[in-house]
């Protein structure tokens, strides 16, 4: 049984600061950027996780499926690696992730082995949830929350001025203070439906909202106030 090449790779060792350095400047400032020599050997050399690792099978020494390679995380401090294990799903439909140190994955015939491991113990190993940026989130929030104030207060413009006319003029503002308001409530439904799913679920409404928020820009451009 030998180790996998890339438990291998992420071992980095040896002080290479007295090595040649291939250097690139950032325009505009003095800041160097490159590897030295003796790295990009390593790196040319090294192994590629997209190819060698994402969607692999990772068995038990039993020779049992246990999990299936969803992702690779390296911990900030760089000390620890773990590889990210969806397991209890079917046929790969399914399931909830799990991380696993990569140090204890070790490569045997070509297959990715979990020593010592069993469905039952993987499965109740606890979940593994991303960490959430919400700036992105809070972000679009914003911008949504400012378009819809900006489009009610539009919509006030537009019933004063309505309110100050007779005949056909009136009759068409009406319809289009009607039109902006049904707009507006659709979109402030969608925006708040979003706000209620909580982190994790926004990007699901992103688009659909997205959309809603361009249309009604587009109606406000085409007001006749």
């Amino acid at each position: 049984m030998k180790k996998a090449p890339y438990v291998v790779g992420l071992i980095v060792a040896g002080n290479l600061m007295m090595a040649p350095l291939c250097m690139a400047q950032v325009a505009g400032s003095t800041t160097l950027l490159g590897v030295t020599v003796v790295e990009s050997r390593q790196v040319a050399m090294g192994w590629s996780v997209k190819k060698s690792i994402f969607g692999r099978d990772v068995f038990n020494d039993a020779g049992i499926n246990v999990g299936k390679v969803e992702d690779v995380i390296i911990s900030p401090e760089k000390s620890v690696s773990y590889v990210i294990l969806n397991v209890g799903g079917f046929i790969g439909i399914g399931g909830h992730n799990v991380a696993i140190p990569i140090s204890q994955i070790v490569e045997q015939s070509g297959k990715l082995i979990l020593p010592g491991a069993t469905k039952e113990s993987i499965i109740n190993l606890p979940q593994f949830d991303y960490a959430i940026d919400t700036a992105k989130r809070d972000a679009f929030i914003a911008r949504a929350d400012k378009d819809l104030a900006s489009a009610k207060e539009k919509g006030v413009e537009l019933q004063k001025k309505s309110a100050a006319l007779n005949g056909e003029a009136k009759v068409k503002l009406d319809k289009q203070y009607a039109a902006l308001q049904e707009l507006i409530q659709t979109t402030e439904k969608k925006l708040n439906e979003m706000k209620r799913a909580g982190a994790a679920r926004w990007q699901e409404f992103e688009n659909d909202l997205n959309a809603d928020l361009a249309h009604l820009k587009l109606t406000l451009s085409n007001l006749s106030i």
